[in-house]
């Protein structure tokens, strides 16, 4: 070989080395946790996951929602908390909802209704109503003697509808007055 072609194959072989050397670190960022060893230092820098993030407890109350004693209600989830003093969920449940949805923000208990029928014919209990929308009271209800369900596309309805056993609980929490904090 020619005394300049070593510097042409040092380059070459350094290259190289450089090349699998970060095609080996972008591997090993890709390991899952469960194939890589411990480590025993603490890594400055958070990583990035491509997958999409579960929560872990999906009734934990949202953040955001206030502080002190409110009903928090998320639209998009279908879930309510019951919280209480030092904001601890006393409750937390799936409902159904009307029709209609309130807009996010923040609502203070307007009425209650013990026993009344709901605006789709359905008997229901424990109503406990904080807006409107469209001149349709929003609130909270539990049917009497039937299943909850979905709501009648023909019928402008703007109750939520929880089970018997959660219409107790929010019938004794949301008195007049308590804030009801809507959420997507």
């Amino acid at each position: 070989m020619a005394k300049g072609s070593s510097g042409f194959v040092f380059g070459l072989t350094a290259a190289a080395l450089a090349a699998v050397s970060f095609l080996a670190y972008q591997a090993s960022a890709t390991v899952p946790a469960s194939f890589s060893k411990p480590q025993a230092t603490a890594s400055a820098t958070a990583s990035v996951s491509q997958a999409p993030s579960v929560d872990p407890n999906p009734a934990a109350l949202p953040a955001g929602t206030g502080t002190g004693e409110r009903v928090v209600y998320s639209v998009d989830a279908g879930r309510v908390w019951l919280v209480g003093a030092h904001d601890r969920v006393l409750r937390t449940f799936t409902v159904t909802p009307g029709s209609l949805a309130p807009f996010p923000g923040t609502y203070p208990v307007t009425s209650r209704s013990n026993s009344i029928t709901g605006t789709d014919g359905t008997p229901i209990e424990h109503v406990v109503r904080f807006t409107a929308v469209d001149g349709v009271a929003i609130g909270f209800s539990a049917a009497v003697g039937v299943p909850r369900s979905g709501a009648d596309t023909d019928v402008r309805t703007g109750g939520i509808r929880e089970s018997r056993t959660d219409g107790d609980a929010m019938w004794q929490f949301a008195t007049i007055g308590v804030p009801v904090v809507v959420i997507r």
